[in-house]
């Protein structure tokens, strides 16, 4: 009765990878062979980008940011197991950009008297039999054969596993990509962007494997190796919050002195690290004077003969500093969260 139901639900697997695969098989040969389209969605900068599915390719003009969008805006279906290169989150950021698309099909897996069915966009033996769910150890071969029963393999490959009394594995294994954050006074609180998308590395390791009665049972790591580095992400956090009222005549000395109003938060966070905004403001021990904290404190007289009480004349001396020793105000910042000092 149990090898019945087996070959009921064998049966059942195999009639659904027969029809699956016709429908797709038909559905490819339907789509048009090339075409053009333009994309008016959005108001972006449009790129050329052309996205190939097996024999058939489009070419579209869009401002779509990621290629997810893109195939979106194409209403182009997927299924889970298609695989996409570039990946879906990739970001479009240049003119005739391709997008491979690699359609899953039907197959078959074999191992003694296992046998998996599984939809796989891989062309790869050893990934194919990895995506059914079979630990392929070092030594085993995988092998393309023929199915006479078409009733289980239909349109779908078949592959069978030889084993060969391998005693070691060796994966290739994902290394998950650290997030770099920095932060921008030109954004608002709370606002966060991403400026690069990170990219997982890769590590090749090697497990030496112990088996009871031919059945795994635990795993030794013999050697790793890194093949790819990660990529990490770099996230900018909004830090621009809106000016307390203690801080807004300082603010407004700032603007007063010239600080573009892009440049004012970063500006009032190092003064008020520095000083305080308080234009007698003295270091005790090294005699550094002013707003900007200049030292000796009479340099500020190339601003103006009044450097010893006006703010502004100290921040239109501190413009200066910044630009000419930092190349602005962010540089400045970057320093001063560095070291401590500017």
């Amino acid at each position: 009765m149990m090898k019945l139901q087996y070959r009921i639900r064998d049966f059942c697997c195999a009639l659904i990878l027969v029809v699956l695969g016709l429908f797709l098989a038909f559905a490819h040969f339907s789509r048009p062979h090339s075409a053009y389209a333009e994309d008016e969605t959005g108001d972006g900068e449009p790129h050329f980008v052309t996205i190939y599915d097996g024999e058939s390719y489009l070419t579209v003009k869009t401002s779509a940011p990621t290629v997810r969008e893109v195939l979106t805006r194409a209403e182009i279906n997927l299924a889970d197991s298609d695989i996409v290169d570039p990946g879906l989150d990739a970001p479009i950021n240049s003119d005739n950009y391709n997008i491979n698309i690699h359609r899953s099909r039907p197959a078959v897996v074999i191992d003694g008297n296992k046998r998996r069915y599984l939809m796989t966009a891989s062309f790869d033996p050893q990934t194919i039999a990895r995506e059914a769910g079979f630990a392929i150890y070092d030594g085993d071969e995988i092998k393309l054969v023929a199915n006479d029963n078409f009733l289980e393999a239909g349109v779908a490959s078949t592959f069978r596993i030889e084993r060969n009394g391998g005693r070691t594995i060796t994966i290739e294994e994902a290394l998950p990509y650290p997030t770099e954050t920095r932060y921008d006074y030109h954004l608002a609180k709370g606002e966060r962007q991403v400026e690069r998308p990170g990219e997982d590395g890769r590590k090749v390791s090697q497990y030496e494997v112990q088996f009871v009665d031919n059945v795994e049972v635990s795993r030794t790591l013999v050697s790793e190796a890194v093949t790819l580095e990660p990529v990490p992400e770099i996230v900018v956090l909004g830090a621009k919050a809106s000016i307390p009222p203690e801080r807004q005549q300082c603010a407004a000395w700032a603007r007063e002195a010239g600080v573009p109003e892009d440049d004012v938060q970063i500006a009032l966070d190092i003064i008020y690290r520095e000083s305080g905004c308080r234009v007698d403001a003295r270091n005790r021990s090294s005699g550094a004077y002013g707003i900007p904290q200049s030292l000796p404190g009479n340099k500020m007289a190339s601003a103006g003969a009044d450097w010893e009480t006006n703010p502004v004349t100290q921040i239109r001396w501190m413009i200066g500093y910044v630009h000419g020793r930092y190349g602005g105000w962010q540089g400045a910042l970057e320093h001063k969260n560095r070291t401590g000092w500017y």
